[in-house]
């Protein structure tokens, strides 16, 4: 690894309405580094690593790339560099292919549709990502969009990549396999930025750790220097245990009915004779790999997939279901946290206040000819202040919240439907280590007061942390049950593998 920085930012600023979210940062890179980044959300990781991918540009300071100033006006500026961004919020286009996607931005005058999409096979059969290049990109789950995304900056030949959050959509095998391709490129000399809020892939994995806080970057050092305790208190400047086990005594059930009941539901080939309940006052975990219909029969129990013809049977509360619409879930009673939260959760465009007040609008606004403007409003700083979401105000837009912030806006707007049943998928990908423990307090008092949740996550720990019955999907049907006393992560994946 050689000592001089291929990428170095000195004294950069960048302000948002005169709000620094990053001030007077000095960073460097090193070829062949694998560089980490850790701070809560809204602590300046993805500011920085978008000032160097040319999204945005610095109000104040420099940024180096090979030791000479770079004016990094535009991505593309950024590409004639050698760098490429995986976003945490994937930026493919929904109507092209995957292999037109891989390609975007560096066509040639005259491409051959074959060789595109070989070019494009070899790569992603090269990083064992189960693709089909002809497939439109938008109607990849979450997980392969980010598969696409990275296969497509190897295809580049990128020299500087930067990945935000490359793991939260993907499971253990496949962030074992992502690593294992990091640490291959590392030895070809790519030096790579990555977001994480999971600290312990920091800790393993990292050359070096920079962690931010509040737009500034208060340490940077060899991973080795640091351990996990060490992290928080640097991140917010107090210890913090989010991922310790709470050792709870498990919830009596409160009743014998159930509030959710699925009996053999089928969807397309995804979805296979499916059958499980959910109780009142109880976490029902659904644990699984992607691809095993966890999220897909959510859909289907809101009214966003159709169920095949003679597919199986739901009922709400003891009384038979078939919604069409998810409009029809929600007024039942039914709230669903979607596990992409940019391309279903929030209106990205509206204000902190609208997206969340048009939740409560949804579920209590029917019949309604004028909103509530104020009632609203007065909703929404209520759920926003319960989830400590960071803003400037009320009237910010959703867009220019960080991720994590972002998350729990999509929280905040499905609770305050006042649901009896709360599906939270991947709640807590992509949210800070202060934040998961407020998600997971939330998630815990709507079930204490007697609502039906049923969480899905592919991040075991907090599966197992949370959950008083865990489900266990594999090839779209449930093939193991276990009671949270005897429940283990070996117990699981061997059920969800094998």
């Amino acid at each position: 690894m050689s000592d001089n920085p291929i990428v170095r930012l000195e004294g950069v600023t960048k302000l948002y309405g005169g709000i620094a979210a990053l001030q007077s940062a000095d960073f460097d890179l090193l070829p062949g580094e694998i560089h980490a980044l850790v701070g809560e959300n809204g602590a300046g990781k993805s500011t920085l690593c978008k000032l160097i991918a040319g999204v945005i540009t610095p109000s104040d300071g420099r940024v180096f790339i090979d030791g000479q100033i770079a004016n990094l006006a535009a991505p593309k500026d950024a590409a004639r560099y050698g760098i490429s961004m995986v976003y945490q919020e994937t930026s493919l286009v929904p109507q092209l292919s995957v292999s037109q996607n891989m390609v975007l931005g560096r066509e040639r005058a005259f491409n051959s549709v074959r060789k595109v999409r070989n070019a494009a096979r070899q790569v992603l059969q090269r990083l064992n990502f189960n693709v089909d290049p002809s497939q439109l990109a938008g109607s990849l789950s979450a997980a392969k969009r980010q598969m696409v995304e990275i296969a497509r900056a190897v295809l580049n030949d990128a020299r500087i990549i930067i990945l935000d959050e490359p793991t939260a959509a993907l499971t253990p095998e496949e962030t074992d396999h992502l690593f294992e391709l990091m640490a291959s490129l590392r030895k070809s000399g790519v030096a790579m930025i990555f977001i994480s809020h999971a600290l312990e892939e920091a800790l393993t994995h990292a050359d070096r750790i920079t962690v931010l806080r509040n737009g500034r970057l208060v340490k940077t050092g060899p991973a080795n220097e640091f351990d996990r305790d060490r992290l928080i208190r640097h991140m917010i400047g107090d210890d913090l245990d989010v991922e310790a086990p709470s050792h709870r005594a498990a919830r009596a059930v409160r009743t014998a009915l159930p509030v959710l009941r699925v009996e053999n539901i089928r969807m397309g080939s995804v979805v296979n004779n499916m059958s499980f309940s959910i109780f009142p006052g109880e976490i029902t975990g659904i644990a699984g790999l992607i691809g095993s219909g966890r999220s897909e029969v959510a859909k289907v129990i809101m009214g966003h997939t159709k169920r095949n013809f003679g597919g199986g049977l739901i009922w709400l509360n003891g009384r038979e279901i078939r919604y069409v619409l998810p409009a029809q879930a929600v007024a039942a009673g039914i709230a669903y946290v979607s596990e992409d939260r940019k391309l279903d959760g929030f209106f990205e465009m509206m204000s902190v206040s609208q997206n969340i007040g048009f939740g409560w609008l949804g579920k209590f606004g029917r019949g309604i000819f004028l909103a509530p403007l104020a009632k609203m409003r007065a909703i929404a700083r209520e759920w926003a202040d319960r989830l400590s979401i960071r803003r400037a105000s009320d009237d910010q837009s959703v867009l220019f919240l960080s991720g994590g912030n972002q998350q729990k806006v999509v929280i905040a707007k499905s609770l305050a439907q006042k649901p009896k049943l709360v599906i939270f998928d991947e709640p807590t990908r992509g949210v800070d280590v202060g934040a998961i423990a407020e998600i997971r307090q939330i998630i815990r008092a709507f079930a204490d007061g007697g609502a039906g949740v049923m969480l899905i996550s592919s991040y075991l720990p907090e599966i197992l942390d949370l959950s008083d019955r865990i489900l266990v999907a594999k090839s779209g049907t449930i093939v193991a049950e276990f009671a949270r006393s005897e429940a283990s992560a070996e117990k699981i994946l061997h059920a969800a593998i094998h």
